[in-house]
């Protein structure tokens, strides 16, 4: 099969990638042709727009930072589709926007599965991030093979707008421990402690998180460069606290995030790192949260 690939940020730059390394025969775009440089490397041809990509593949991927420019980007590559095709979306959407997608993808004769991602842009440059697909049993199984390429775990979590909601449920999740993890260095840097072995003990003990291993090593360096933004972390919370209206779900820590993140982005712009959610309390206590043997990326 021919895949194309739309949107070749931090994510989808890493993701089709991946496929290029796993042979299949890609096509990809984005608005910065910089971007496509190495995976024409790796094999991929470049499309000077969604349109001549869609045109030129058997089913297409996108990674895109929004429900409007997801929406924007459908309705050039759909004339270009053929009945049968699938669109496969790596992006974060609320519910409500996959399945109003998927329908305007359905009207067209193509057919949509949802397959956002998690874990990290560090995992996704080594082909393990965890994709969480929603949609037809039968389409997971066409692209499985794909969908192996690109992560190392996969999990169907049932029918379109099932992987929306998880998505969230994660990013709510990561976010509320980056802020936690901030008090808690803090909590130990205040107290006298050497941060990088407080760091080491955190990470063995009970009170660890995936957050505090991977982001929390960003934060000690003082590079908090985790590629991903504010304005990313308070799109996703905002779909958080819209599920928890929808389900009835009484939402305090991730109400209470979503305000700090939006100090955040009052502090240091929606640009700014996501990590750098820390900053407001090194920032209020004149403390800096640093220690040495940190890596300024992750590998």
């Amino acid at each position: 099969m021919r895949y194309g690939y739309v949107g070749l940020g931090n994510l989808g730059g890493n993701l089709a990638s991946s496929l290029c390394k796993a042979g299949f025969a890609v096509t990809v775009t984005d608005i910065d042709p910089a971007l496509g440089d190495r995976l024409v490397k790796l094999g991929a041809t470049w499309a000077a727009t969604p349109a001549e990509v869609a045109a030129n593949s058997d089913h297409v991927f996108t990674c895109l930072p929004s429900p409007t420019v997801s929406e924007n980007v459908l309705a050039q590559i759909l004339p270009h589709m053929a009945v049968g095709a699938t669109w496969i979306e790596n992006s974060t959407l609320g519910r409500d926007d996959i399945l109003r997608l998927g329908q305007l993808a359905e009207d067209s004769g193509v057919r949509l599965m949802e397959a956002p991602v998690t874990g990290g842009v560090h995992l996704a440059g080594r082909g393990e991030i965890t994709v969480l697909a929603g949609g037809d049993k039968d389409l997971y199984d066409l692209h499985l093979p794909a969908l192996q390429a690109i992560g190392g775990k996969i999990f169907h979590m049932g029918p379109l707008g099932s992987a929306a909601i998880i998505k969230v449920i994660t990013n709510m999740l990561a976010f509320i421990h980056l802020v936690a993890d901030g008090e808690a260095l803090m909590l130990a840097k205040r107290g006298g402690l050497d941060l990088k072995t407080a760091w080491e003990a955190i990470a063995a003990s009970s009170g660890s998180s995936f957050v505090h291993e991977t982001e929390g090593q960003l934060i000690l360096n003082g590079s908090y460069d985790i590629a991903f933004s504010m304005d990313l972390a308070l799109k996703d919370l905002g779909f958080a606290m819209g599920f928890g209206r929808e389900f009835g779900v009484p939402l305090d820590l991730a109400g209470m995030t979503n305000q700090t993140f939006l100090k955040g982005k009052a502090a240091y712009g929606g640009a700014a790192q996501s990590t750098q959610i820390v900053k407001l309390l090194e920032d209020v206590l004149n403390t800096d949260l640093r220690a040495s043997g940190f890596p300024a990326r992750l590998e």
